[in-house]
């Protein structure tokens, strides 16, 4: 919803920055690396080497799956501020264009107008994208 209401004139978009977004993702992450480690400790373990995994490169595979868990929250917060701040910015430049210009103001709204419908899907999409995502991160501690 955030997201969308930031789509209409003069209203902030508190997801497009990424305080907001690792407000979303930290907590949600934190609860299952818990969640995992209470319940499934030894899955836990086994997660982070694959089988197959050459015994000599199994302490490179644990510090590298490791690092992989701790930086999801934060790829999954700058994922979502980035791509609702790339598509604001993309509207606000063109349409300052459009304000300078009268000759191209016809094709402009145009292109603003089908602009605005792709922001109202990436707004769906981006809020799609994190609970699939947060989905992904349970199954593999199930």
């Amino acid at each position: 919803m955030s997201n969308l209401f930031g789509l209409y004139p003069y209203v902030f978009t508190p997801t497009s920055h990424l305080v907001v977004t690792l407000s979303f993702a930290l907590p949600i992450w934190f609860s299952l690396i818990i969640y995992g480690w209470v319940k499934t400790t030894q899955h836990i373990f086994t997660h982070l080497v694959p089988l197959g995994t050459p015994i000599a490169l199994s302490v490179f595979i644990v510090f590298i799956e490791t690092i992989s868990n701790i930086i999801r929250p934060i790829t999954l917060s700058v994922r979502l501020a980035a791509n609702i701040i790339a598509g604001h910015l993309l509207i606000r430049l063109l349409r300052g264009i459009s304000e300078k210009s009268p000759y191209i103001f016809i094709p402009s709204f145009l292109v603003l107008a089908i602009l605005i419908i792709l922001e109202y899907a990436v707004a769906a999409i981006q809020s799609y994208v994190f609970i699939t995502l947060t989905s992904l991160y349970l199954t593999e501690i199930n």
